[in-house]
């Protein structure tokens, strides 16, 4: 497949085998929100009949069935999937990838088995994350990406230095203006009534993490692969950045959701940084 007829696109496909049609060494910056593996147990939820702050609205745990697998069956397809995307990766290029407890230990140790270089593990710190309802554990309140490259023992991978120590970033009250950002990001949870504006996904990330990601680790003009695409939150940063995309996405639903955001993406979306993008 030329890469060109795929651009500024949201495919239909498994993600799989959609990039074994992408050519090598064709994509500058991989964002991937997998499953996260963690449709198991009881269901929890919240329906506001009883006042608890910080629920934020009615709740439910993710059960869906595209995100339950026995280990054996998540390493191969985690490991499949990191293969095309490791065979697709630029030199200059970087991949990220989102994940708990649940899953970051598979997603790591496969980074490792294919020679994925770890650059940094960050904690993306949720200040207003949802309580433990049951009482029985610690409330879980961060998420973990993984930033890495495969570069053949070069280090060449794009880095916005100036932007992460430069930008402004004033939702987060642990960034200092001036000073060099770190690998705990205090980005805020909740989305906004316009990134809701067309329907949301169980798992979909604010706008102002892709804001962050694409702004490091790319250039305006590269192209950015979405293996998960889900409700289509970083095809919206990539456009709005001036990136262009390939994304996939099972889901004929969620499909229409992001087509729809991308569609009529709007100005005011995100928290403006400044103009070291």
């Amino acid at each position: 497949m030329q890469i060109e007829k795929s651009l500024n696109s949201i495919i239909h496909q498994d993600c799989v085998d959609g990039m074994k049609a992408l050519p090598d060494s064709s994509i500058d910056l991989i964002i991937a929100d997998p499953p996260y593996n963690l449709s198991k147990g009881n269901k929890w939820g919240w329906d506001k009949s009883v006042e608890l702050k910080g629920m934020g609205g009615v709740w439910n745990k993710v059960m869906e069935d595209w995100d339950c697998m026995g280990l054996s069956e998540y390493f191969n397809f985690t490991l499949a999937w990191l293969t095309e995307a490791k065979r697709l990766l630029k030199p200059t290029g970087s991949i990220w990838v989102y994940g708990t407890y649940h899953n970051i230990g598979v997603i790591n140790f496969v980074f490792q088995l294919l020679g994925i270089e770890i650059i940094n593990e960050v904690v993306w710190y949720k200040r207003n994350s949802f309580p433990n309802l049951s009482g029985r554990r610690l409330t879980a309140s961060h998420e973990t990406l993984l930033w890495g490259h495969y570069g053949k023992g070069k280090r060449k991978y794009f880095f916005n230095y100036p932007y992460t120590k430069n930008g402004d970033f004033a939702e987060d009250l642990l960034k200092k203006k001036g000073k060099q950002m770190r690998t705990v990001w205090d980005i805020p949870n909740n989305k906004t009534k316009v990134e809701r504006k067309y329907g949301s996904h169980p798992t979909q990330k604010p706008i102002r993490i892709a804001d962050r990601i694409i702004s490091i680790a790319s250039k305006p003009g590269d192209v950015c692969l979405i293996p998960f695409c889900g409700s289509g939150t970083e095809c919206v940063a990539a456009k709005m950045l001036d990136r262009r995309y390939i994304a996939f996405e099972i889901s004929e639903e969620y499909i229409k959701l992001a087509k729809e955001r991308v569609e009529f993406t709007e100005p005011d979306l995100f928290v403006k940084g400044d103009e070291s993008r």
